[in-house]
């Protein structure tokens, strides 16, 4: 993806976030010259990898495969480790129309994913094998907001502003906005993107980056270079 696109996209998710009455963190404004002089006191914002997500799964095509992200808030694996500490993490994200959030699970986090403003949200399911490896033929059961349901294989799940599914390790899914741009918050366990997402088909998790411009604000993928 190129930087400009970036760029670009920040802004626009900044607007629509606003536009359905929410506001990001004072972090988020930060130029990569404030975020790399408060480094220290950002500590726990870093290493807890929270701010601005924007990737297109190496796919190259943002609008047809990608996800906007950016992490409001997540403890650390060691509170998960000890059971005990900040165990949570919260998101919001923005799926474009028809954009597609490619098929995956993941590992050891269970999340609440809620349509909270715009079009409505697809989710299409799968269940796994024995092992826990994706599985065509099987379904599964996931609650939707607070009711248990059965879903059968590759079953899609529509949620209109307001609704919710919790999906748990093992419910393999995949995502869209349908009818226009969905805002998503996500509510979950201690969120580990380097090793926590298992995808069905190879894919980059973070987007390779053309730095055809300055970065207005830095990605979480940016940090390692703080």
């Amino acid at each position: 993806m190129k930087r400009s696109e970036i760029n670009d996209i920040m802004t626009q998710a900044d607007a629509m976030i606003r536009r359905h009455g929410f506001a990001l963190p004072p972090f988020a404004y930060w130029t990569p010259d404030a975020f790399a002089s408060n480094a220290k006191a950002a500590r726990h914002v870093i290493d807890a990898r929270c701010g601005w997500d924007i990737t297109d799964y190496g796919a190259g095509d943002f609008d047809k495969i990608g996800l906007f992200l950016f992490t409001l808030r997540n403890g650390l694996q060691g509170d998960l480790t000890r059971g005990g500490g900040m165990c949570y993490a919260e998101k919001l994200l923005i799926s474009r129309q028809d954009q597609l959030s490619p098929m995956h699970t993941h590992v050891l986090k269970a999340e609440d994913i809620i349509n909270r403003g715009g079009a409505t949200l697809v989710v299409e399911l799968c269940g796994s094998d024995d092992d826990g490896n994706f599985a065509p033929d099987r379904g599964g059961q996931v609650m939707c907001d607070g009711v248990m349901r059965d879903y059968g294989p590759g079953e899609k799940l529509s949620f209109a502003p307001g609704e919710s599914v919790t999906l748990r390790p093992g419910d393999w899914h995949a995502f869209w906005g349908e009818g226009g741009d969905v805002l998503i918050g996500e509510v979950s366990t201690v969120n580990d993107d380097e090793t926590d997402n298992v995808f069905r088909d190879p894919v980059g998790r973070f987007a390779s980056i053309d730095e055809d411009a300055e970065p207005t604000h830095l990605l979480v993928s940016d940090y390692g270079r703080l």
